[in-house]
């Protein structure tokens, strides 16, 4: 827990300087700024489909017949937005792994660990293949797992797990891709999982947060540079 939180102490710290706070705000702000013109000029269409799909099933007449035809609208105001909101989610940790962790990690290293050998494990195509991977299973696991948001705690719990999942596997890779061997990698992800895994989890949940959440991309990347370069040169020391 201690590595867990010295990565969380370590990461603020970097965030806070001039250069990182140049980066913290665009990556949410470019996601909500391509899903919410995605979402407003597909709504009207959108929400006609759901409609349809509930006249098919149903779900409309009984509605009405109940008197609650408003909820009809409600349901699919929601469903829509349901999605929208891990959607912008994705989108901006996807820009801050792939296009911002270059820059992250090249400041941390020359801050913090300037003597750490280089053995380039990974590569872009690498961290792009990567990230792709992670956000599918991400998304369908989201579409899958949304009727457990109706349980009690679910609507907390699942989108917490899932983004730890999600944290963990953009993160890591980019963070040790410049400096670890793929062996090394392959050494910290089995020695490191369950932390990994926690540290995801708890910044998660600050991305759930309202107004913080627009600046946890830059500062979940500074982490997670923090957490697994800190590792990687325990491991080394291990091996001298």
């Amino acid at each position: 827990m201690q590595d867990i939180l010295n990565a969380l102490s370590k990461g603020l710290k970097s965030q806070l300087q001039p250069k990182m706070l140049v980066l913290v705000l665009w990556p949410m702000l470019l996601a909500l700024l391509f899903w919410g013109g995605v979402f407003w000029w597909f709504w009207d269409v959108w929400a006609g489909e759901l409609i349809r799909l509930a006249q098919g099933v149903g779900l409309e007449a009984t509605l009405v017949d109940w008197g609650f035809a408003w909820v009809a609208h409600w349901l699919i105001t929601l469903l829509l937005l349901s999605l929208l909101l891990p959607a912008v989610y994705v989108t901006s940790l996807l820009f801050a792994a792939v296009f911002a962790m270059p820059v992250m990690l090249s400041f941390v290293v020359a801050r913090d660990y300037p003597d750490l050998e280089m053995k380039q494990g990974g590569t872009f195509m690498g961290s792009v293949w990567n990230g792709l991977f992670a956000v599918g299973v991400f998304l369908i696991v989201w579409i899958i797992t949304l009727p457990l948001w109706l349980i009690p705690f679910g609507a907390l719990v699942v989108p917490i797990l899932l983004s730890a999942y999600l944290n963990q596997r953009l993160f890591m890779y980019d963070a040790l891709m410049d400096h670890a061997s793929r062996e090394e990698f392959e050494q910290i992800k089995a020695r490191a999982n369950g932390r990994l895994f926690g540290l995801g989890a708890i910044l998660g949940f600050v991305h759930y947060i309202p107004i913080l959440n627009f600046f946890t991309p830059i500062y979940i990347g500074l982490a997670y540079i923090h957490f697994c370069l800190e590792e990687l040169q325990r491991l080394r020391e291990v091996k001298v």
